[in-house]
């Protein structure tokens, strides 16, 4: 091969790599590209994700708040031995702080109203043992509402009271199927 035949097989072949090298990065960078704007569009989407989720965040933790604070966990309520379990606690409850139970009567829930049962207690003890029943209701794990409270003194034992206490029982089943209102 003569100079010139090399010097045009030089031209050629850089010639060649340069369009290639043109018509690959074109490909590589288009595809690139693409990855990009994938990745960015992802980003995007789990941003509005946790945009959408930041509201849930108090809740959660206001409800964790609650559950703690009254040492209730609804996932672990059994709705067939809940008025039982309720009924035991309660009654453990008063007889540790004090307070002599007489007759519990239970009665099943109004047709009307989101409860499972309503129980009516009788007692009689010192007024602090009364007192602690009462703010200790809150805390045994178990849906109650305390619907009336009536303190009478004994006459026959001096420094004790009558307690007569209707309690509520809740239902849970029935409260997690109600519509929100639309405020």
């Amino acid at each position: 091969m003569t100079v010139r035949e090399k010097r045009t097989v030089r031209i050629a072949a850089v010639g060649i790599a340069i369009y290639l090298a043109l018509f690959c990065g074109v490909r590589s960078w288009k595809y690139v590209e693409a990855r990009r704007s994938d990745y960015r569009r992802l980003v995007a989407e789990a941003q509005s994700l946790k945009e959408e989720l930041r509201p849930y965040e108090t809740k959660i933790l206001l409800t964790t708040k609650l559950m703690e604070t009254f040492h209730l966990d609804p996932a672990k309520l059994s709705k067939a031995s809940l008025v039982a379990e309720a009924s035991a606690a309660i009654q453990k409850a008063a007889s540790s702080g004090g307070i002599q139970l007489g007759p519990i009567r239970e009665s099943p829930a109004r047709s009307s109203s989101k409860e499972l049962a309503s129980m009516q207690l009788e007692g009689t003890g010192p007024i602090p043992a009364v007192m602690s029943l009462l703010h200790r209701l809150q805390s045994l794990g178990y849906p109650l509402i305390v619907e009336s409270v009536q303190i009478n003194p004994d006459a026959t034992k001096p420094g004790m009271v009558k307690l007569n206490l209707t309690i509520i029982i809740l239902d849970f089943e029935q409260w997690k199927t109600e519509e929100m209102p639309n405020a």
